[in-house]
């Protein structure tokens, strides 16, 4: 197995459990939780933008500085707090804990089943924007995240069933997953950075690690009242 495999697969594991242990621990811890992961989203999300002006408007460095850098900080800031904690917070306690781990599960075997299958079918390149992202991978995290349904469905605690509203479900949040991965991707490149962070080995910042999740959380919010 080749080692950034093994680290981000054993990084997955540990982060995987932890979601567990938070997820199902007391309202307030979980509110907490989500709270520190906005702020260090944002921090990461704030280097980002930096670098990303700096790199692309040298010549006008302290006017792009003081407009297009405090905008984006201020939409990143509302979007993480407002929609994406908020969401968060409706679904895991009106939904139940349970089915916020499975939306959760969903995205985590979007990238996982994307990052397998593309690193050992390999193929034909999905877009520029993201060159380690390839067709085989996309076709492979929308099989894997079928896999939550049907490991829920045996366990038995949601009202989950092997029908086509369940299974469109999963594609969907799988889709909006990797579209928020390309977009955060689109953004590095730009910025000419490989990882928003280093705090997670074998995936890099903890945004590279949510960049799917922080747009399928909120969208899977209006699902369920669609569904």
């Amino acid at each position: 197995m080749p080692q950034n495999l093994f680290k981000r697969s054993l990084t997955s594991v540990i982060l995987l459990s932890l979601l567990f242990i938070i997820n199902f621990s007391h309202q307030y811890i979980f509110i907490l939780s989500i709270l520190i992961l906005g702020i260090i989203i944002c921090y990461e999300a704030n280097n980002l933008f930096l670098r990303l002006i700096t790199v692309n408007n040298k010549k006008n460095y302290l006017n792009k500085l003081n407009s297009k850098f405090l905008i984006l900080n201020i939409i990143s800031f509302c979007y993480i707090f407002f929609i994406f904690c908020g969401f968060s917070y409706q679904i895991h306690k009106y939904e139940s804990p349970t089915f916020f781990l499975y939306v959760i599960s969903i995205c985590f075997f979007t990238d996982i089943g994307g990052y397998v299958v593309g690193k050992f079918i390999g193929g034909k390149k999905l877009s520029k924007i993201s060159p380690n992202k390839t067709i085989s991978g996309t076709i492979g995290s929308f099989i894997f995240s079928v896999f939550p349904l049907i490991l829920f469905i045996n366990i038995g605690y949601l009202d989950l069933t092997l029908n086509i509203n369940d299974i469109l479900y999963c594609l969907i949040i799988s889709l909006i997953s990797q579209l928020g991965d390309l977009f955060v991707s689109f953004l590095k490149r730009k910025a000419k950075v490989k990882d928003t962070g280093k705090i997670l080995p074998g995936h890099g910042g903890i945004l590279d690690r949510l960049d799917g999740i922080i747009f399928a959380v909120p969208f899977s919010y209006f699902l369920i009242k669609l569904f």
